[in-house]
């Protein structure tokens, strides 16, 4: 394992080590706890950072190599620094025959964003996504934990004042 010093600066908080090592309990094997631990320091600080794995790496006695490969496999695990607000549009074959090609343009031009990017103001981040399993009701939108089905262009700007 590679012994960088970070400092204090990037230690994890006891919150964060209790909710890991509780989560690790739950598994076989350590490496298995390892997307649960990604989780929690997503919760609490937005995203993971190289410092942040090194902490996880030290905490779970595990390379810090594998701890990048995870987080870096799953889309979910955001590797900088994303908005308060996550926009996710559904670009599935179905969406796209619904229409999401205006809902994105509308998202980019309201927020002034390009797709995975992020508001200057920290406000939201737009990412694509194949499929929010909502293909019934194309197209889908989804603000952080809500999702939005039959989507039209008027409605989008909207639904992103519900989120200022």
């Amino acid at each position: 394992m590679c012994k960088k010093n970070f400092g204090s600066k990037y230690q994890l908080s006891s919150q964060e080590k209790i909710e890991i090592l509780n989560k690790k309990n739950n598994y076989e094997n350590t490496r298995s706890s390892l997307i649960e631990a990604l989780k929690i320091i997503q919760k609490y600080r937005g995203w993971i950072s190289r410092e942040s794995m090194y902490a996880i790496s030290n905490l779970l006695k595990i390379s810090e190599s594998d701890v990048e490969e995870v987080a870096t496999f799953y889309s979910q695990i955001f590797r900088q620094r994303v908005g308060r607000n996550i926009i996710r549009y559904c670009d599935s074959v179905v969406c796209y025959i619904a229409g999401y090609e205006k809902i994105k343009r509308v998202l980019e031009t309201t927020l002034n964003v390009q797709i995975g990017n992020t508001t200057s103001d920290f406000r939201f981040t737009l990412l694509p996504v194949c499929c929010l399993g909502n293909c019934d009701k194309a197209p889908a939108i989804m603000i952080n934990d809500d999702i939005y089905s039959n989507v039209k262009p008027e409605i989008v700007i909207n639904l992103l004042e519900l989120y200022q």
